[in-house]
């Protein structure tokens, strides 16, 4: 009999843990790009991107089945492909995809905290000053202990989502469905690259194959909470955008589209309206920022003590890993150096291919987790694919974020390759992996 029973977390706390990585900041930031690149499709848009994260969560609930760890993503990587420098550039990429999302997450935030500036305050030294308040305040935190957030985060995500609720309840009386009409669609050729750079806005769900081994009667509860979480903020982006689209002026849309959820508040709940979802995206993205600060910190000191990462990784700061100030310091450089259009892209065709690798590393690993191949065959192709489809528009249109992102790849691959010639190779470090986990999922299924 296995110990499926244990554990501390629940469905509902596991669905919390899923959908809180994707109601962050993600949508706060990307909307407004959205609507301004697929128009009175967005909602076409975010469904595309939704079917993509559930193709792949089938992927994640197979795997966090099988192979529950806190090491989660990486781990699922190691055990199909071995620990050679691909893997490791892979995760690599994984740790500087996290950094990007920060950058996105600080910018949203001074999106929406610069309205609460008259507009002749507005300057490129509030813009920086905003985005790097968003970052070393959640660093400061951090340093002298993130419990002071991470208690509140279950009141935040239920905040969200009741503020989501009310916007999208109170406005729906002020749809122009006109707006929507497929007369006012953009081609489908600008439709799905719309979706895969706002992918990002789905990337979180994947954070509950780090919690695996703490979820109670794990073979049942994790393939819910992974398709439940992603099927409810599925729906919810859909609403909002249908609202978003609906609601707010083409007009307006081109010239507040950093803020534009903001706007679309306004006609239902008036100024009020706008400055509650303003404060809202600012708590959001704050507690966002140093959720991410606070995982891809102690990622980075778990990829140091597996020689991924340097040595210096592995220091304590104020008895906190030392990377929560290297992960500062460079989402600070990143997010006042980019622009969102460009951070957007990078975050999201960065977890398009780690999506792509952990749905091919669930195929090769399809007869041990005991799963169909297909699916998540398919879902690697998909993921491919439309990576493929991202970076050939984003070539045309944002030539700068296409190149940063083919940076970002040759500069972890290799920082893989040269580290791996001043260290010795070592096994994982995930101290609590348990090396029976397929026998024990086979054992769960029967």
């Amino acid at each position: 009999m296995s110990d499926d029973k244990k554990g501390s977390i629940g469905l509902y706390g596991a669905i919390a843990i899923g959908i809180g990585g994707m109601v962050g900041g993600g949508i706060f930031a990307v909307l407004g790009l959205a609507v301004s690149m697929a128009h009175g499709a967005t909602p076409i848009a975010f469904a595309i991107a939704g079917a993509i994260a559930m193709l792949t969560a089938f992927s994640y609930a197979k795997l966090s089945v099988a192979f529950p760890s806190q090491g989660g993503t990486v781990v699922f990587l190691d055990r199909a492909f071995g620990h050679d420098s691909i893997v490791g550039g892979l995760n690599f990429v994984l740790w500087l995809s996290y950094l990007v999302t920060l950058s996105l997450y600080a910018t949203a935030f001074e999106s929406y905290a610069k309205t609460f500036f008259p507009v002749g305050l507005q300057t490129a030294w509030l813009h920086h000053g905003l985005i790097s308040i968003a970052i070393i305040i959640p660093v400061v935190i951090n340093l002298l202990g993130a419990e002071l957030i991470s208690k509140s985060e279950t009141f935040i995500v239920v905040l969200k989502l009741i503020l989501l609720g009310i916007v999208v309840s109170s406005g729906a009386m002020f749809i122009e469905p006109a707006r929507l009409a497929v007369s006012s669609w953009a081609p489908m050729s600008a439709v799905i690259p719309a979706g895969m750079v706002i992918f990002v806005a789905y990337e979180g769900f994947e954070l509950i194959s780090n919690a695996a081994e703490d979820v109670r009667n794990p073979s049942v509860t994790l393939p819910r909470a992974y398709y439940s979480s992603v099927g409810i903020v599925v729906v919810l982006y859909i609403l909002v955008a249908i609202l978003t689209v609906g609601v707010v002026p083409e007009n307006l849309i081109a010239t507040s589209k950093d803020y534009v959820l903001a706007e679309a508040a306004r006609p239902a709940l008036g100024q009020f309206g706008f400055y509650l979802v303003g404060v809202a995206a600012m708590l959001a993205t704050i507690s966002a920022i140093n959720a991410t600060i606070y995982g891809n910190a102690r990622l980075g000191f778990i990829l140091a003590k597996d020689k991924e990462l340097p040595e210096f990784m592995e220091r304590k700061v104020w008895d906190q890993p030392f990377g929560v100030l290297v992960v500062g310091a460079i989402t600070l450089c990143m997010a006042n150096l980019l622009d969102i259009e460009s951070i957007s892209v990078i975050a999201s065709a960065g977890f398009l291919l780690i999506f792509a690798a952990v749905n091919l590393a669930g195929a090769k690993l399809a007869p041990t987790i005991h799963a169909r191949r297909y699916p998540m065959l398919i879902g690697s192709i998909v993921c491919f694919a439309v990576l493929c489809i991202l970076l050939w528009q984003s070539a045309t249109d944002n030539p700068k974020a296409c190149a940063a992102f083919f940076a970002v790849l040759v500069c972890a691959f290799l920082f893989e390759f040269f580290l791996a010639k001043f260290y010795k190779p070592s096994k994982r470090a995930w101290h609590s992996f348990r090396k029976s986990a397929p026998k024990s999922a086979s054992s769960s299924d029967s």
